[in-house]
């Protein structure tokens, strides 16, 4: 399911609009800087995410469309049109009440990769075949820190798309799949504009729209879930928002990498659950504001807006009203950055943070935890 406004979920960002504007509503911590931070956080831009996309019209026909960003030669499209034709039977639409996405198959037995903004709270979805069928399906797990579900479907003998754990390269030439505003099997054509992408203010909402890969292969309402695909027919990455025209942006779409999705996978068929490394504080957006009142040298970083009794940052030393500026060597002007880099760590891994307090830099150790 695509939308978004910072940045909307199908799929974007502000930064910039994702799909349903939800502000944040952060509590005030009972500590020694609470009422500077609670007053400063005020100041902080609302954020949004991503929401089902809903009122959305099936095309009646199975026919496939075709857009296009790059211009390429008759011949390459012709090789175009055998890879969609390859990988089409594997691409599914979710049908969620009025809402629908889109799916992929990634294994034997019917099991169906797709976003979790798209199933919700739903625990059984219909799916919407390439060969014009319908099945149900139960939705095995989902995955709010990622944006990702495994849904198995009642057939079982559905054709798994192959998929490429590699990142692809900036420059290469991708295809997105999908059910764009109901328009079942539609594809889009574009280039992976770049890798590790983050969408600037989605933390607000989510903290699953970091480490993404950037495509300008058109995203929209409906497409989120399907597969991004190179010309060998490789799924990529799965579509999970896009940055809205109305924010300025033109052609600006994002994806969960293939390996990504393919770890969590196996974690939710598993136990239903994916583990993801925690680091134990409530961070918030740094505005010179609240810099300003906090006596930071810097508007950039990450404040820590609360700490988690008992968790890995308290126990570094870690205190509300502190400024993580570098986790393990690596700036982290943003909130983003910051998920984006311990996204990167293990649990159990331990970390080096340097952080302001009251202007003054200090670094500490901490030992990742982890949470499901």
């Amino acid at each position: 399911m695509a939308t978004a406004s910072p940045a909307t979920t199908s799929t974007a960002t502000t930064p910039a609009p994702v799909t349903t504007p939800v502000e944040a509503d952060v509590a005030a911590g009972a500590r020694s800087r609470a009422a500077v931070l609670a007053a400063a956080i005020g100041l902080a831009a609302a954020l949004s995410a991503c929401s089902p996309e809903s009122g959305s019209a099936e095309s009646t026909a199975p026919a496939v469309e075709t857009q296009s960003s790059v211009a390429a030669p008759a011949s390459t499209v012709a090789g175009f049109a055998e890879v969609v034709a390859q990988v089409e039977p594997s691409v599914v639409t979710v049908l969620v009440g009025e809402g629908l996405g889109s799916g992929v198959v990634f294994d034997d037995g019917g099991l169906v990769l797709t976003n979790e903004h798209v199933v919700g709270d739903a625990r059984e979805v219909e799916l919407a075949l390439a060969d014009g069928e319908r099945v149900r399906a139960t939705v095995v797990g989902t995955d709010t820190v990622t944006d990702l579900a495994v849904l198995r479907a009642e057939r079982t003998d559905l054709p798994p798309a192959p998929f490429q754990t590699e990142l692809p390269a900036a420059g290469e030439v991708v295809l997105a799949l999908g059910s764009p505003l109901g328009f079942r099997n539609s594809v889009t054509m574009g280039i992976v504009s770049g890798v590790g992408r983050e969408i600037p203010g989605s933390a607000a909402e989510t903290s699953s729209l970091v480490d993404l890969i950037q495509t300008d292969a058109a995203i929209s309402p409906g497409n989120s879930g399907g597969p991004l695909i190179n010309t060998a027919g490789q799924v990529v990455g799965i579509n999970d928002a896009y940055i809205p025209p109305q924010s300025g942006a033109v052609s600006l779409g994002f994806a969960i990498p293939a390996a990504t999705a393919q770890d969590v996978a196996r974690d939710l068929l598993d136990d239903g659950q994916a583990t993801h490394p925690f680091l134990g504080i409530q961070p918030g957006r740094l505005t010179p504001q609240i810099a300003e009142q906090l006596d930071a040298p810097t508007d950039r970083g990450v404040l820590v807006f609360d700490v988690v009794p008992g968790g890995p940052a308290e126990a570094a030393g870690l205190q509300p009203g502190d400024i993580i500026t570098e986790f393990d060597g690596e700036a982290t002007d943003t909130v983003e950055q910051l998920l984006g880099e311990l996204r990167g760590v293990d649990p159990g891994d331990t970390v080096e943070l340097t952080y302001l307090r009251g202007g003054d830099e200090a670094t500490t150790q901490v030992t990742v935890g982890q949470t499901e």
